[in-house]
Parts: C-alpha cells; structure tokens; sequence
C-alpha cells in the first residue's frame, strides 16, 4: 500500500476532493507569513524544518496570530512523545505521521479544518497515557542542572558548578531525560524551552 512518504503532498493533496492547495512555504518564517497573509482554514506542518526557526515555534506563531482560526496539521516521520507533546502544546490541531495512507490524510485535513481533533493510530495512545499520567515535576536540583545544561556546560562543568560529583549529574540528568520524554542534551533544553522551565 502507498504512503505519503512516496507521493509530493501537495500534488497528493491537489487531487483531493474539496481540497485545495492556496500555497507552499519553504521553512517555519515563510509558513508564518505565508498563514498570515493567505489564511487557510488548515497549515500542514513539518516538525524539521531546516536553519531557522521549526515547526514548532511556526505551528505556536500561527496559532498564536489566528487566535486559532488556522488550524495546523502536523504531519511528520517523528513520533517521540517529546515531539508529539510540543507540537500539540504549541497549539497543533492534530498529528499525523507520513507512513499514513493518502485517504487518512485527506480525512484528517477535513477534520482540522472543522477543528476536530486528528491523531495517527500510534500516537493517540500515547497522548491518551500521557494525559492519564504525566510526569512528575523537575525538582530544584534537577532545574538547577538543567539551567547549567541550557548555558552549554559539560557534566564536569555542571559538577563543578554545583559542587556534585560527575556521577552525581549522570544520574540527575537521566531523571530529567526520563520526566521531559527525550532522550538528549538538546533536546531536554528545547523541552525544558517550550514549558518555560528554564529562567
């Protein structure tokens, strides 16, 4: 069965009944301009994006400058539940993965654009657990370490800053890395970012 990693979505989507395609936008500023000049009733967003700013931040703008008249659509290969939660913390209306077949496409553009709700198969189990049972809070030590990671700092500079042994760090990191759902330096930042946990 075809998938939408095979096929140009914006010719898929052409083809769609009731469907049509008002523009393209080729990094997250041009989409944000782009939404804002064109309003469409659906932006269907990547998550990477490439220098600049990403779907995220896009997809929180766009929201954000509609008042959630435009309704985003993220559709992309990544399905870690840090990039799920950011993007439907950022306002995303639905999250689609690009193994999906063209009809669950067309079907989830029409239900963002009636501001349903779309979520692939594998991912809405996940929102569904992560709702029933977030994680815990970060507790003082481990923002403490996360703000020293924010400014770039190795394990020992984070250890000689706050007076803990390298072993130490290793372990409050790994917590951390487990309550933010990532599983990298970076990545606990960009969490850490969009929940405002950072000063």
């Amino acid at each position: 069965m075809e998938d939408l990693r095979h096929r140009g979505v914006a010719a898929l989507l052409g083809s769609a009944e009731g469907v049509e395609v008002v523009g393209e936008a080729d990094g997250g500023a041009e989409a944000v301009a782009l939404a804002a000049k064109l309003a469409p009733d659906v932006v269907l967003m990547g998550l990477q994006l490439g220098a600049g700013m990403d779907g995220v931040e896009a997809t929180r703008r766009i929201t954000a400058d509609s008042a959630g008249a435009v309704h985003v659509l993220v559709l992309t290969t990544y399905d870690t539940d840090a990039d799920i939660t950011r993007a439907i913390e950022a306002g995303a209306t639905g999250y689609l993965l690009k193994a999906e077949r063209p009809e669950e496409l067309f079907t989830a553009v029409h239900s963002a654009a009636a501001g349903r709700t779309t979520l692939s198969a594998p991912v809405a189990p996940r929102v569904m657990a992560r709702m029933r049972s977030p994680r815990p809070g970060l507790t003082d030590r481990e923002r403490d370490i996360l703000g020293q990671l924010a400014r770039g700092l190795t394990n020992r500079d984070i250890a000689k800053a706050l007076l803990l042994s390298e072993a130490t760090v290793k372990t409050h990191l790994g917590r951390i890395y487990d309550k933010l759902g990532v599983d990298t330096r970076a990545g606990a930042v960009a969490v850490a970012k969009e929940q405002r946990l950072l000063p």
